[in-house]
């Protein structure tokens, strides 16, 4: 694994537990530049609003990497030791009192979200993801104080889900039905979701209306973003920057495909698609999606990237084109996508790992963005690992 800019990583190691917190086997990176190993993170007590489940399964998310390699920013570093994982799925072992969405022995999960205020109009409408006062992602972030809604020592950094157990507040639990594939399941919480937000922000669960779709990029994001599209019953048009994954694409449910870098290709289906997810992380140009567009039709960008992108204003115009982003969704729109992908068997395609196999797979999503598939890391592999 591959570290990046030491001089802005934090180190603040794990301080003694405080009389509300318990001890939870975790797997991690202590510090800067080593691998993972074992490690003893305290979760607090659970309180009156409070549920505790046994973790599962988490699904490795490349922004996993990112965090754990402390490659996120070049002026604010990830917080050492790490405890990644935002995809986790389980069983409620515990309630607090005042608890009414969940019970003891449903299986639920928690994706990106850990807090937010609850207070704000955003977070009124069900969209703390984009809460005006900053919402908690669910690990290697500081627990906010104000909000009230996380226990134990308010010092300490929020632990992801390479852990065997968590607590967390009911709003933002995702309940998981039954009968679903947990190890399927982690995934969704991300991925999915990433994909279903702007699919329902711009209309297109709205089965009433058929659309063309463009999804960029065919990696574990992008085929997922293919999946829900489909299902939806919309025409998927998959954008590569290689003819390499057409046929991946295809069995996934696009019924089009577009190379990026080829003007023929582009033409092909110049001023046909109403949306493209643009699902690609690195820098790039979006010329080639602006010209698909049809009039009054959207780009929406969903990787994370902090160089700014050129574009040509006037194709824009020519269009009355938007272009927008989107960042994972709410809670609400979190269980719609968890109910949509079980009644319509729309899953992502997984590969389960082992903490043994933590190193080689962070390695491999660092030098190659470009897998279909989504690795979940099996909790069951702690036992016998130290």
């Amino acid at each position: 694994m591959k570290f990046s800019s030491p001089d802005i990583a934090v180190h603040k190691p794990i301080p003694e537990p405080q009389e509300n917190e318990y001890p939870v086997k975790a797997w991690g990176v202590e510090k800067f530049g080593e691998n993972f190993k074992p490690l003893t993170i305290y979760r607090y007590q659970v309180g009156e609003y409070d549920v505790k489940f046994q973790i599962k399964f988490c699904g490795i998310c490349h922004s996993d990497v990112h965090n754990v390699l402390n490659e996120m920013s070049t002026t604010r570093g990830s917080t050492y030791p790490i405890v990644p994982g935002h995809e986790l799925v389980g069983t409620v072992v515990e309630v607090g009192d005042k608890v009414t969405r969940v019970k003891v022995g449903e299986n639920v999960g928690v994706g990106c979200v850990r807090d937010s205020c609850l207070l704000c109009e955003v977070c009124d409408r069900g969209e703390e993801c984009y809460c005006k006062r900053g919402f908690t992602h669910t690990y290697n972030t500081p627990k906010n104080k104000d909000y009230g809604h996380i226990g134990g020592n308010p010092e300490v950094q929020n632990w992801g889900g390479y852990s065997e157990f968590d607590v967390i507040h009911e709003h933002f639990i995702i309940k998981i039905p039954d009968d679903m594939p947990l190890e399927k399941a982690g995934p969704i919480l991300c991925a999915g979701i990433t994909m279903w937000s702007p699919l329902n922000h711009w209309g297109a669960t709205d089965t009433t209306k058929k659309l063309n779709i463009g999804i960029v990029g065919i990696g574990g994001l992008g085929t997922m973003g293919i999946k829900l599209a489909s299902a939806l019953g919309h025409r998927v048009v998959a954008i590569s920057s290689s003819d390499k994954k057409r046929e991946l694409a295809k069995s996934k449910g696009a019924t089009g495909y577009v190379v990026s870098n080829d003007p023929a290709s582009v033409a092909a289906e110049s001023g046909k698609l109403d949306l493209i997810l643009n699902t690609v992380s690195a820098h790039h140009s979006l010329t080639p999606y602006i010209t698909l567009l049809k009039t009054d039709g959207t780009l929406v960008n969903l990787g994370c990237i902090a160089a700014p992108m050129q574009y040509n204003q006037f194709m824009l115009l020519l269009k009355r084109a938007s272009i927008a982003g989107s960042l994972i969704g709410g809670i609400p729109a979190t269980q719609e996508v968890i109910d949509f992908c079980h009644k319509e068997q729309v899953y992502p395609d997984v590969k389960l790992v082992g903490v043994g196999d933590l190193e080689r797979v962070y390695t491999e999503l660092q030098e190659n963005n470009s897998a279909a598939v989504r690795y979940v890391l099996d909790i069951k592999s702690f036992r016998g690992s130290e």
